[in-house]
């Protein structure tokens, strides 16, 4: 079937979030930072304000856990925003030029709804998509989830056959494939413009 709808993630893919951007400086050891990360704050954590759970809660459900790193864990929300480092530019200009073709275009992220709006606020080619952009933390429900990608595709009128869905997490790949979505994996060398040719989309 012809690919009518372009699915984009967000973080990874149109802008580069990492919390070392922050943490870098603020430990000055990067073995401190790599620990904190990985054992700490680590990724399901952070997920789960991306489910949904406030970014408040979170935080002292984590420093409950390890009181010993009460003061790196208030850091981390305090200081989200300098974890979001900026666009992806090469990614961005597709996206712009994509928005001058008839492909519908459409956002898919596992983001906290909290922290979301900054991002909108700061970053102008969300414009791009009009709206049309499902949030984890605001639907409660969060990739590989099938669950999210239902809420899209009955939102928006949207066969899955039909579209065309781009991530950097190889689980979220992998769920949408299953789906009966056309993907695109991400990785940092990746030729976004290159892989849309692959698939007979020109930009």
């Amino acid at each position: 079937m012809e690919i009518k709808n372009i699915i984009f993630d967000f973080g990874g893919v149109l802008v580069d979030w990492n919390p070392r951007y922050f943490f870098k400086d603020y430990f000055n050891d990067d073995e401190k930072m790599e620990y904190f990360l990985q054992h700490i704050a680590q990724t399901e954590w952070n997920e789960e304000q991306d489910r949904g759970r406030s970014l408040a809660e979170g935080t002292e459900f984590q420093v409950n856990k390890f009181p010993e790193w009460e003061k790196e864990l208030r850091a981390y929300y305090d200081n989200w925003t300098v974890m979001l480092k900026s666009d992806i530019p090469q990614n961005v200009d597709i996206l712009r030029r994509l928005a001058a073709t008839d492909y519908h275009l459409f956002g898919l992220t596992n983001w906290s709804e909290e922290t979301f709006p900054y991002a909108l606020e700061n970053y102008d080619f969300f414009q791009v998509f009009e709206g049309k952009i499902v949030v984890s933390g605001t639907e409660k429900l969060i990739k590989p989830d099938p669950k999210i990608w239902y809420v899209l595709l009955e939102r928006y009128n949207l066969q899955a056959a039909e579209s065309l869905f781009i991530d950097d997490n190889p689980k979220n790949i992998e769920m949408a494939e299953s789906l009966g979505f056309k993907t695109i994996k991400i990785n940092p060398d990746t030729d976004l413009e290159q892989e849309l040719a692959g698939m007979g989309i020109k930009v």
